[in-house]
């Protein structure tokens, strides 16, 4: 080893050293400022005293602090805030490898990072139960009361891989809304089976009997019975299908060569300015290519109701509702993640990054309102008001 490579070993470990010796005299000092605040609270009469120290081991994301002093007090009442009873580590440590899982690191992989962290690694039980805390926020956020009114919901399923003996594909369904003041929300998210209309029922059901009553809009892809599906939980509603979902189908049964040519033509049918344009638009399509892709146009005719609702609302918002791109980037997101790990152990796995990742988006989405939601506030008022009645 060279005398700079020794020089650089020894700088560092020096400084990991003074890091931790500063650190450790700082929590101590945290913690007697905590004790004394409690004894100085002590109601009249009651007599309580300090009670010496004893010695601990704190995992801090600076490193392992050994031979922490923590006060003690004789009623054995005390206790720090810095860190919970009888586990080692501070909130922070454990705050660190949720977010680490959150990001699609394995159970492994974080054990590694942590042992470069704190000099030790941590088993893969351990990094579980940190992890696991996070279910029961799950069950309540999947419980949570939801608003009343939404403009749009977005159903869309995305799929992973989950071994139950065997390894195999879950779907995972996911709703996403938006208020009528243009807010995104994640409403709910569940793993398991196959996609299936009945699936999307029970889920449908579900947000209904959690407090959503009024929708404008539903918009998602051509999964046979979903559309009924929706019907049945919001009847009052309408229903998008996916024009990207469509405009892609289409294109798929086309030859090579005309793929680009087409995608062109199908956008004057979509991208019309009224209804009466787009169908206009379909004849001549029909016209151009009745003997190449006859089918596959009647097929645009059958369904062009279905796939132009949109042109029925605000045009300042019609961008966000003729497609579910919305919930698309979200799921590409949330797959990224999970695609980082091969296969995950069990549905529980699956869930805690899923809702890390959505309760994080959910944030900060309450801060942003979607373009053209506030100049079409009115019109979507008016909407809601000849639709379900006046409040």
């Amino acid at each position: 080893m060279s005398n700079n490579n020794t020089k650089n070993l020894n700088l560092s470990s020096l400084l990991e050293s003074t890091m931790k010796e500063v650190l450790k005299e700082k929590v101590e000092f945290i913690l007697q400022e905590e004790i004394k605040e409690v004894l100085k609270n002590e109601p009249v009469g009651e007599k309580n005293s300090r009670n010496g120290y004893y010695p601990r081991t704190l995992d801090t994301v600076y490193g392992r602090v050994e031979d922490l002093d923590v006060p003690r007090d004789r009623k054995g009442e005390f206790q720090t805030e810095l860190f919970e009873p009888y586990k080692r580590r501070m909130v922070a440590v454990d705050e660190l490898v949720i977010q680490l899982y959150r990001h699609g690191v394995g159970v492994r992989q974080v054990g590694k990072i942590m042992k470069s962290l704190l000099g030790d690694s941590y088993s893969q039980g351990t990094i579980s139960n940190v992890t696991g805390t996070v279910l029961q926020d799950i069950r309540e956020w999947q419980n949570r009361p939801l608003k009343k009114r939404y403009c749009a919901l977005y159903l869309d399923a995305l799929f992973v891989k989950v071994r139950r003996d065997t390894v195999g594909k879950e779907a995972v369904y996911i709703v996403l809304g938006i208020t009528p003041e243009g807010h995104r929300e994640v409403l709910g998210f569940y793993v398991g089976g196959r996609e299936s209309s009945n699936g999307w029922s029970e889920i449908l059901n579900n947000l209904r009997e959690r407090g959503v009553e009024e929708v404008l809009l539903g918009v998602f892809d051509g999964l046979s019975g979903l559309e009924d599906a929706f019907l049945r939980a919001f009847p009052k509603a309408e229903v998008q299908r996916c024009v990207v979902h469509k405009v892609r189908n289409t294109l798929n049964n086309a030859r090579k060569k005309h793929q680009t040519e087409l995608a062109q033509d199908l956008k004057t049918i979509y991208r019309a300015n009224s209804f009466e344009e787009a169908q206009a638009a379909l004849l001549e399509l029909k016209d151009k290519w009745k003997k190449t892709y006859k089918r596959e146009l009647e097929s645009w005719e059958n369904d062009l109701p279905v796939l132009l609702t949109f042109f029925k609302y605000p045009t300042d918002v019609q961008p966000y509702l003729y497609t579910t791109n919305l919930i698309e980037r979200l799921n590409r997101e949330v797959r990224k993640r999970l695609k980082t790990m091969d296969s995950l152990p069990n549905i529980e796995a699956a869930e805690k990054i899923i809702y890390l990742n959505v309760s994080d988006y959910n944030d900060r989405w309450a801060r942003r309102k979607l373009s053209g939601f506030g100049l079409a506030k009115e019109e979507i008022q008016d909407m809601f008001d000849n639709r379900y009645g006046k409040k």
